[in-house]
């Protein structure tokens, strides 16, 4: 059994190896103000995590991030099963939703920022709109890709609208939710980081940019690392709860 998870994951844990050695050698090979190596990157972090200020900024960006990510869920997905069940509301919403969806979600930011100021309020705004459309375009094409055979045997059980939502469209649009749930917190880290750009500097937005104006690469490089970081092991974590909702697909 210990052979087969090594032989399983070994590729993984070999292409991690390749990818720092590559960093290491690249870093060591061009100016310090172009790139760092992996090696620096890392003690930058721990000099970072010792002076105390890592911590609150990372905690900072971790409510920004969760309070928007959240809310784009809890969102997206009752508003895509609406959209997918009611044609007249999907073909009448849908032409400001993919404009929406089309527009660059920073050049919204100076908008947004006009209308709310700065604070928290705005910046979790933003967070939401980077992350809301995946989940709801695959909740849409879940619900609207259900065998219509599914609801004509739920319909001749006289099950109710609410029953038929809850038995049959839910457990049957999950996987593709979760899809785009894995899809939006990409997304959600990047309105994030956006967000503490361009609104009130916090957190680790706010850590990259002290760095960069003080022509720090290594602290520059060691916040973007814990924000990739933090993508991967979050979207490792929506790839498990997608395959557990997508096993009876299997």
């Amino acid at each position: 059994m210990p052979t087969t998870a090594l032989r399983r994951h070994a590729p993984f844990w070999i292409s991690i190896a390749i990818g720092i050695l590559i960093w290491e050698v690249a870093g060591r090979s061009t100016s310090a103000a172009f790139m760092v190596p992996f090696s620096e990157t890392m003690r930058r972090l721990w000099q970072l995590i010792v002076s105390g200020g890592f911590f609150p900024a990372l905690f900072d960006s971790a409510v920004l991030f969760l309070t928007g990510f959240i809310a784009a869920v809890a969102v997206g997905l009752p508003l895509g099963l609406l959209l997918a069940r009611v044609r007249f509301l999907r073909i009448g919403i849908e032409p400001y939703i993919m404009t929406l969806y089309a527009t660059p979600m920073v050049a919204l930011i100076p908008f947004i920022l006009s209308m709310m100021g700065f604070g928290f309020a705005p910046k979790v705004l933003v967070v939401f709109l980077f992350a809301v459309f995946p989940v709801l375009y695959n909740t849409v094409e879940g619900a609207r890709s259900i065998r219509p055979e599914l609801i004509e045997v739920a319909r001749s059980y006289r099950s109710s609208e609410w029953a038929l939502w809850r038995e049959v469209m839910l457990p049957y649009t999950l996987p593709y939710t979760m899809t785009g749930v894995r899809q939006s917190i990409g997304r959600a880290l990047v309105g994030m980081v956006a967000a503490e750009f361009f609104l009130s500097s916090t957190g680790l937005g706010q850590l990259i940019m002290t760095a960069s104006q003080n022509f720090d690469t290594g602290g520059v490089f060691a916040s973007i690392f814990v924000i990739g970081m933090a993508g991967v092991g979050l979207m490792r974590v929506g790839l498990m709860i997608e395959q557990h909702f997508a096993k009876w697909r299997q």
